[in-house]
């Protein structure tokens, strides 16, 4: 039973050496990526590649629907402009109201 053990003890020795030299090249792989950046250039370079993304996936929704994209243009257009055209209507009926009271009053 002792060779059982030395047996196991080995192996078990040689799979932690192994797990031990995977985790110092994984570990010295992430000192020399970091190393190249700092800190803050790394989040830019993140948040530009997200916003760069973002743009493309809008752009290509934009593509495929033309059709909704000017629908909504129109109506941001029309609620900007939606007093001067209020205006437009209720200044010919207050005309043609005024003149109807100047008539009523001869």
């Amino acid at each position: 039973m002792s060779e059982e053990l030395e047996l196991r003890l080995r192996e078990d020795r040689a799979m932690r050496n192994a797990a031990h030299a995977i985790f110092s090249a994984d570990l010295a792989h992430l000192r020399a990526s970091l190393a190249g950046k700092s800190i803050s250039s790394r989040i830019v370079d993140r948040i530009g590649e997200g916003a760069s993304e973002v743009l493309d996936e809008a752009m290509e929704v934009a593509d495929n629907n033309k059709g909704v994209i000017a629908t909504l243009i129109a109506a941001i257009l029309l609620w900007f402009a939606r007093h001067p055209i209020i205006d437009l209507f209720s200044s010919s009926d207050d005309e043609t109201d005024a003149e109807r009271n100047c008539e009523d009053t001869r």
